[in-house]
């Protein structure tokens, strides 16, 4: 039900955390999907259990998951856009990092979205206009992003049109900031959550399971979000998100001279 799609976002990842924390440090199947990727058992049931929850509250909409592909009509309106388990490996070798993708796509504009952490309990939602993190204890605050922490969080997989260690090395980049690899898009709403100053990564996001919930996270807390080029994430250039428009001008800075 429109107006209510946030709840359905929560509850959907919700559903999926617990099965990640039921499944976690246990031996799990792996699903290779070429190129050194691969998917778990837990992976795969995190999803259906999103599915499970969505189906049941939008017969109508369509899914595009991670692992179980596109499902419902093609040319639907509303389209949820799933990763179950962001963070595999980590998961994998039992490294409690791994955040619950699920974000709604009305038209082009994500409407609502939901982030979870399995692990600290968390939930970080937006419907659309404001972006607030639920605690384990059910009490919700809004979400307030900061730069002070001076970490910058850096997605080091491929492909790269600047290499990241370029980044980091350029000069000014260490007088100000801390690199950090989180190896799960959890980082991003740890940049609305004023964790991280700063989320870097190359390659297209554009439509993408993996980026959508926390993009809209970001978005709605306020915080400046862009491609690495300084122009619209969604030109493809990649996505540099940041806790301000200080931050963002700086790095946007060193990536230029990197």
């Amino acid at each position: 039900m429109p107006g209510m799609d946030h709840e359905t976002a929560v509850a959907a990842s919700l559903a999926a955390a617990d099965v990640i924390r039921g499944r976690y440090g246990t031996a799990l199947d792996r699903v290779d999907k070429g190129g050194g990727d691969f998917a778990t058992a837990a992976d795969l049931a995190a999803e259906q259990a999103i599915r499970d929850v969505l189906r049941a509250a939008c017969p109508d909409d369509a899914i595009t998951g991670e692992e179980h592909g596109a499902t419902g009509p093609a040319q639907a309106r509303r389209r949820w856009l799933v990763d179950p388990l962001c963070g595999t490996l980590n998961y994998a070798v039992r490294t409690p990092l791994v955040a619950v993708n699920v974000a709604l796509r009305d038209g082009e504009r994500v409407r609502a979205a939901a982030v979870a952490d399995p692990f600290s309990g968390e939930t970080y939602w937006t419907d659309g206009s404001v972006a607030r993190v639920r605690r384990p204890d059910g009490s919700t605050a809004p979400l307030a992003p900061s730069g002070a922490s001076g970490l910058v969080d850096i997605n080091l997989d491929p492909p790269f049109e600047v290499e990241p260690a370029l980044v980091i090395a350029a000069p000014g980049f260490r007088d100000r900031f801390r690199p950090r690899v989180l190896s799960t898009t959890l980082a991003l709403v740890w940049v609305a959550d004023g964790r991280r100053a700063a989320y870097l990564t190359y390659g297209d996001v554009r439509g993408s399971v993996h980026f959508a919930a926390g993009i809209a996270v970001c978005e709605a807390a306020g915080c400046v979000v862009s491609g690495v080029d300084g122009e619209p994430w969604e030109s493809g250039s990649g996505l540099l998100v940041a806790a301000d428009s200080s931050v963002h001008a700086a790095l946007l800075g060193l990536v230029r001279s990197a």
